[in-house]
C-alpha cells in the first residue's frame, strides 16, 4: 500500500500525518460526476461496474485523499430482499411495498450478494485493480436501524411514525425484522470484504431520532451483531449522527473507529468513547461554503482537539453537500495534511 495512513489510523498506529477522506466525496459537487450523471440514472451508475469504478476514482484523481469509498447506495440490497425500490426524479428513493406487518417481515429475504449485487462486487474488484495500492478502498452499508426504518417508512421521514409505531406496538415483530436486517448487512459486508474492501463503514444516519434508552433496547443488539460478525477481518467504522449525547451507549455496539458528527466536540467525543478506539470526524459540511481562511481555521481547531494522538481520521460530520465549491474541498484536504504533518 503506497499510502497506508488511513489504515494506520484505524489501528491507532502513528502516521506521518492525519489521514482524510470525505463522506460523499464522489458526488454531485464535481463536474466530472455530473457529466456521467447527465447520461445515466443513479441506479444505472450504481449497477454498471465501469461507471461505479470511474465515479469512485474521480475524487482520488482530483484531491490528495487518503482513502477511496466505493460508489454505491445504502439501499442497493433492497431488491434482493424483495423490496421494490425506485429513485424518482427530484423525489429521492421511493419504496413501493414498505414493510409494516409481521406478514411483510416474513416475506423479506436475506440476500445472496453474488446473485443480488454482483455489479457492486465487480466494481470493487475493478477499483482495487485501478488503485493498484495507491490508497485503501472502503466498503459500506446502512446500519440496521437506518436500513430498517427506510424500508418501513418507504421514503425519507421527519418523525418515523411507522418505524417507531412498529417498535413500540410489536417488539417481537421489530426483533424479527432487525435480526433479518442484521443478517442481510452481515453477508453484504462480508462479500465486499472478500471482493477487496480494506475497511467498511456502517452508516446510521437516521438513528439519532431515538433517545438513549430506545437505542439501547431496539438498536444496540443488532448493530453489535453485525459488527461482531465482521470484526477481526478489516477495520470497521461505526458512524452515527445525532447521537452525541449517548456515545457511551453507541460505543457498546463496537467498531474499531467511531464516526461522530459536528454536534459534539471531537475531544469530548473521544474522551467518551475512550482513547483505546480510533475516531473519525467531524467538521460541519456547511463550513465548506465559507471562505478558505475560515475552512483552514476550523480544520486546525478539529486537529487541535485530536491533539495529535494516533487514531484520528479527519472527515466531515456527514456527507459533502451539493453545491460545495471544489476548490474548498481541495483547501480542506490540503490543510489537514499541512497542519497535521509530524
Amino acid at each position: 500500500m503506497a499510502n497506508d495512513t488511513f489504515l494506520r489510523a484505524c489501528r491507532r498506529q502513528p502516521a506521518e500525518y492525519t489521514p482524510v477522506w470525505l463522506m460523499r466525496q464522489a458526488g454531485r459537487y464535481m463536474k466530472e460526476y455530473m457529466a456521467i450523471r447527465g447520461k445515466h440514472t443513479f441506479l444505472e451508475m450504481c449497477k454498471t461496474p465501469e461507471l461505479a469504478c470511474e465515479v469512485t476514482l474521480q475524487p482520488i484523481r482530483a484531491f490528495a485523499l487518503d482513502a477511496a469509498i466505493i460508489f454505491a447506495d445504502i439501499l442497493l440490497p433492497l431488491e434482493g430482499m424483495g423490496i421494490k425500490l425506485e429513485f424518482a426524479k427530484n423525489e429521492g428513493p421511493q419504496i413501493k411495498n414498505p414493510v409494516r406487518t409481521k406478514k411483510d417481515i416474513d416475506a423479506v429475504r436475506v440476500i445472496n450478494p453474488a446473485e443480488d449485487v454482483p455489479y457492486l462486487l465487480k466494481a470493487i474488484k475493478m477499483v482495487k485493480s485501478e488503485l493498484n495500492g495507491r490508497v485503501p478502498l472502503i466498503g459500506f452499508s446502512g446500519a440496521p436501524f437506518t436500513l430498517a426504518s427506510y424500508i418501513i417508512e418507504g421514503e425519507g421521514s421527519r418523525n418515523y411514525i411507522h418505524t417507531k409505531g412498529l417498535m413500540y406496538s410489536d417488539p417481537g415483530a421489530w426483533k424479527a425484522f432487525m435480526e433479518k436486517i442484521a443478517d442481510v448487512i452481515t453477508v453484504y459486508l462480508q462479500a465486499q470484504i472478500e471482493a477487496g474492501a480494506e475497511a467498511v463503514q456502517l452508516f446510521d444516519s437516521w438513528v439519532g431520532c431515538l433517545g438513549p434508552d430506545d437505542y439501547r433496547e431496539f438498536v444496540l443488539p443488532y448493530t453489535k451483531k453485525v459488527i461482531d460478525s465482521v470484526k477481526n477481518t478489516v477495520p470497521v467504522i461505526n458512524f452515527s449522527t445525532n447521537t452525541g449525547t449517548y456515545l457511551d451507549i453507541v460505543k457498546q455496539a463496537g467498531g474499531d473507529v467511531m464516526g461522530v458528527d459536528w454536534r459534539v466536540r471531537l475531544d469530548d467525543a473521544w474522551k467518551t468513547i475512550g482513547h483505546d478506539r480510533a475516531i473519525q470526524g467531524n467538521l460541519d459540511p456547511v463550513v465548506l461554503f465559507a471562505p478558505v481562511e475560515v475552512i483552514r481555521r476550523r480544520v486546525k481547531e478539529v486537529l487541535d482537539m485530536a491533539g495529535g494522538k494516533p487514531g484520528h481520521i479527519f472527515n466531515l460530520g456527514h456527507g459533502i453537500i451539493v453545491g460545495t465549491p471544489v476548490d474548498n474541498v481541495r483547501a480542506l484536504v490540503d490543510s489537514v495534511h499541512e497542519f497535521s504533518r509530524r
